[in-house]
């Protein structure tokens, strides 16, 4: 495996444990022992470091190595009225501007969607969710709103894979995503805008709640303490990833 695929492969499994929770909010990363975790030498692991760091995953400090980025609900709320505008602005462009072939890879992405969610695969719905939100966004051709959606969404993927935690909300936001898909289809702008701008926010104040409700000391970090990266039992343990120790 060439060191540039390494530094993805490892970023996006370091990325899921992030998003999951795996790895909490606010705590250091422990180097040496992710590094057993996933099968690889340190300088893959600093390199993917970086990845997530230009992401506003992670924050590199001098000294003390990389920690989980913190953020307030109300930095996320900010990043979510970002969203919502720039779906505003995207739906009818992408409706006008969209080649047939991308209406077609969404109408894909959304069927896989349906089966993750029908066996119960949270982490590749929502891998999928986030592709599709991006396919529409990329669709209305417009490089500086893909750019700037795609730092803004990344920055906040963590929250908003809480809220399909929430089993009554990720059935409704399936449900959504097949009036999305319809007009998005039918290339009807105007609706697609306002169903995107409802989804989101229905979305966000089932999130904010239970992120308000996990965390009611808003914008206060914890303690420091060590980083726990050991496996969680549940789910049967990570997969090593291949390592170029060469």
């Amino acid at each position: 495996m060439s060191r540039g695929r390494l530094t993805s492969v490892v970023a996006e499994r370091i990325r899921d444990m992030i998003v999951g929770g795996d790895l909490p909010a606010g705590e250091r990363i422990g180097e040496r022992a992710l590094m057993e975790r996933l099968g690889i030498t340190r300088t893959p692991l600093r390199e993917a470091f970086k990845v997530l760091a230009a992401e506003g995953l992670v924050e590199i400090v001098p000294n003390r190595g990389a920690l989980v980025t913190q953020l307030s609900l109300a930095d996320v709320d900010a990043a979510i009225e970002v969203l919502v505008g720039l779906e505003t602005i995207a739906a009818p462009l992408a409706c006008e501007r969209a080649l047939e072939d991308e209406i077609t890879a969404i109408a894909d992405l959304h069927r896989r969607m349906v089966e993750a969610h029908g066996t119960g695969d949270l982490m590749g719905y929502f891998h999928l969710n986030q592709a599709i939100h991006q396919g529409i966004v990329d669709a209305a051709h417009n490089a500086a709103l893909s750019r700037v959606y795609r730092s803004e969404s990344a920055r906040i993927r963590r929250y908003r894979y809480t809220g399909n935690l929430d089993g009554v909300r990720w059935a409704r936001a399936l449900h959504e995503h097949a009036q999305i898909l319809d007009a998005f289809q039918q290339r009807a702008g105007a609706l697609l805008r306002e169903i995107l701008r409802a989804h989101h926010l229905a979305g966000w104040r089932v999130t904010r709640a239970m992120l308000a409700d996990a965390a009611p000391h808003e914008g206060r970090r914890p303690a420091r303490r060590r980083s726990r990266t050991k496996e969680n039992p549940a789910q049967g343990g990570a997969p090593s990833v291949p390592s170029n120790r060469q």
